[in-house]
């Protein structure tokens, strides 16, 4: 699997992977990825500024911590979904390296099937993140200190919500395509 080359399926022969509908969806997928690591650059300039601020005037700037967190966690929902559909979640090939030699369909039924658990573990999680998410808008969740600083928490939960939504649904895909078989002229990921 790791030396294996990828493609997104955005250069796909026709009829293949490279069909507008999922040229679209990768699209988005790796949307939500960009902006997952404008995250990181955003967290990188919030985490500077509180400790030059902390360096200078002796104090922190309000909310970092509690924007720091629910940001790491943004990020790891944002990107998800990209790391699915490109295989680059952390796991032990060894076995299905060595199983795949000699029996390269049951190889690839049983990452199906793993696949498969992947999408019922991140559907879970986004049906428990809808969950907060209403709760946050009913109840008008914020996070801060109310008269210093304050934020709604709504926002981070729908992308959080969208990305474990969006990991469940490439993982479906990713499992759809190992029980298809490699696509006529390459392996090209949903």
């Amino acid at each position: 699997m790791q030396g294996e080359e990828r493609s997104t399926g955005a250069d796909a022969p026709p009829g293949t992977s490279g069909r507008a509908p999922l040229r679209l969806w990768n699209a988005c997928v790796d949307g939500l990825a960009a902006l997952g690591t404008v995250m990181i650059v955003l967290l990188m300039i919030m985490i500077v500024a509180d400790v030059v601020v902390r360096n200078l005037l002796g104090a922190s700037l309000p909310m970092i911590a509690e924007l720091g967190a629910l940001t790491v966690v943004l990020i790891v929902f944002l990107q998800l979904g990209t790391a699915v559909r490109n295989d680059r979640l952390a796991s032990t090939d060894f076995f299905l390296e060595a199983v795949s030699i000699r029996r390269p369909r049951a190889a690839a039924s049983i990452r199906a099937v793993w696949d498969l658990f992947g999408a019922a573990v991140c559907a879970g999680i986004a049906w428990s993140s809808w969950g907060i998410l209403q709760r946050d808008i009913e109840h008008r969740e914020f996070i801060g200190v109310t008269g210093v600083m304050t934020m709604q928490t709504a926002p981070f939960r729908a992308l959080i919500f969208v990305g474990a939504a969006v990991a469940a649904i490439q993982f479906v895909l990713l499992a759809a395509r190992r029980l298809r078989g490699p696509a006529p002229g390459g392996d090209s990921a949903p």
